[in-house]
């Protein structure tokens, strides 16, 4: 029996082990071994192969305390003007200099500080652009109450009006994304210049070049990014994932909650 144990610790080590690999593959064996490590602990503590399925399938629901808990409580404004904000300190986002240094590196012009906050929810954005490329660069700082993380993103807005974005967001998104916006997610730890080229090879997959996207006026940013967040939320109310919370406030539906849920699985296979 203790044999069997160790296995078992033995299959879950391993499997941990290979989800710290940036190789999809890798990942996704990581995963199914902790599936795996998961049925074969309720299988021999249980003793019966249904309470191994349980115990697998624990991993699937156990998002659902998060969205119960909390998401479901969770109310936003509809409307989210953006205002100047001074950068956040070094122990919020300790690297944050250097990050502003390598986007620069990259050629981008630092244009403003901006960004919008609603009772425990904040969200930064140090907006560049790169006039040559005509693309815009953002590093954005997102706090919901304990949790925090940044990611940077790369948008460049077509004559078609479509928008192109390339991010390193590292989760799939809450929202579903109104038609206009095309979006490139990558993962793994790139630098700012190899963010460009995956922005770059995004643009010419979709038959972009710089003469067939628009300039941007840098005096427009913040008013052109709430416009973006307003289409995607009557996109999203639309769509029956949002619903309104009187005149002012939004909330996840039931259907919304159902898509989170959907989307976390998405990131556990790593699929997105």
């Amino acid at each position: 029996m203790i044999s069997h144990f160790l296995l078992v610790i033995g299959i879950g080590v391993l499997s941990f082990a290979l989800r710290s690999f940036h190789t999809p593959l890798l990942q996704r064996l990581g995963t199914l071994g902790i599936f795996i490590t998961s049925f074969l602990a309720g299988w021999l503590i249980g003793g019966e192969l249904w309470i191994g399925v349980i115990f697998a399938a624990s991993w699937l629901l156990l998002p659902w305390l998060e969205i119960l808990t909390h998401v479901r409580r969770l109310r936003l404004p509809i409307e989210r003007a953006l205002h100047p904000r001074t950068p956040p300190p070094r122990n919020t986002f300790p690297g944050f200099s250097e990050l502003t240094q390598e986007v620069e590196s990259a050629g981008f012009e630092y244009v403003q500080d901006a960004g919008w906050s609603y009772d425990d929810q904040t969200h930064f954005f140090r907006l560049f652009y790169d006039a040559a490329k005509r693309t815009q660069a953002a590093i954005c700082l997102v706090e919901q109450g304990d949790l925090a993380f940044y990611y940077v993103s790369l948008t460049s807005r077509g004559e078609n009006g479509q928008i192109y974005t390339t991010w390193n967001y590292p989760f799939s998104y809450g929202l579903q994304l109104p038609p206009k916006v095309q979006l490139n997610r990558v993962q793994g730890e790139l630098n700012c210049e190899q963010l460009w080229e995956r922005h770059e090879a995004y643009l010419q997959s979709h038959q972009q070049s710089q003469s067939t996207l628009s300039e941007q006026p840098t005096e427009a940013f913040c008013d052109k990014i709430q416009s973006d967040m307003q289409d995607q939320i009557f996109h999203n109310l639309d769509r029956g994932l949002l619903v309104k919370e009187g005149e002012t406030l939004i909330r996840y539906s039931a259907r919304g909650l159902v898509f989170l849920w959907l989307q976390f699985l998405r990131d556990l296979v790593r699929l997105s």
